[in-house]
């Protein structure tokens, strides 16, 4: 998944001050990629459901723009989006997708003098986005369903504990039972695109 690079030499704020060259190609790389993938049945499952319910959020630690080609429009990035660029002096965030922005040269900011702007993304080490938003959204809600996560990295595991204790039925959907299986309600497990569109038909029709 690292491309035979270790994390902490490509995804730490640590690394992009010590060989930014490296963390930009590494990622200009990912992004490049972007052009290339489709959504899965699992991602137009997740359209399908959003479109039934009058209340949904989608909180994804994924930072490719899967759901967003899918048709998902009610969707926080908390760990970031591939697609866009950031200023770490003015603080701009910008679509970045053309075919200039995916060169292996850096992207300069428009905003401002910074000849340098950095990937969009919540490094290890860094503090996921949006993080008030989905504390109030997760403690709000009825149902809470975690898809394809394994219940390690924080402070996203976290939120299942949260949306158990505000009383929300909680459902998982996983290759593997995660780490903190206990926690649900019912899990489901076996391949999200396999899995998720049956269990979704099965809600919309009962619901």
């Amino acid at each position: 998944m690292w491309e035979n690079h270790r994390i902490e030499d490509v995804a730490t704020p640590y690394a992009w001050e010590r060989d930014p060259r490296l963390v930009w190609e590494f990622y200009q790389g990912r992004r490049r990629q972007l052009l290339e993938v489709v959504p899965n049945p699992a991602h137009e499952a997740l359209v399908v459901l959003e479109n039934y319910l009058e209340e949904f959020v989608l909180i994804t630690q994924n930072v490719d723009d899967l759901h967003t080609k899918a048709g998902s429009e009610k969707l926080i990035h908390m760990h970031g989006e591939l697609c866009k660029l950031r200023c770490e002096i003015c603080g701009e965030v910008v679509i970045a997708m053309e075919e200039n922005h995916l060169e292996d040269k850096f992207v300069a900011c428009t905003n401002c003098d910074n000849e340098r702007l950095r990937p969009h993304i919540v490094w290890f080490h860094e503090m996921p986005l949006h993080m008030r938003e989905i504390d109030v959204a997760v403690a709000d809600c009825d149902v809470f369903i975690a898809i394809g996560t394994s219940g390690h990295v924080y402070p996203a595991a976290g939120l299942l504990g949260i949306a158990q204790a505000c009383g929300a039925h909680c459902i998982g959907i996983n290759l593997e039972p995660p780490q903190n299986v206990d926690l649900f309600d019912e899990f489901h497990q076996g391949k999200a695109g396999d899995l998720l569109p049956k269990l979704v038909q099965r809600w919309t029709s009962s619901m």
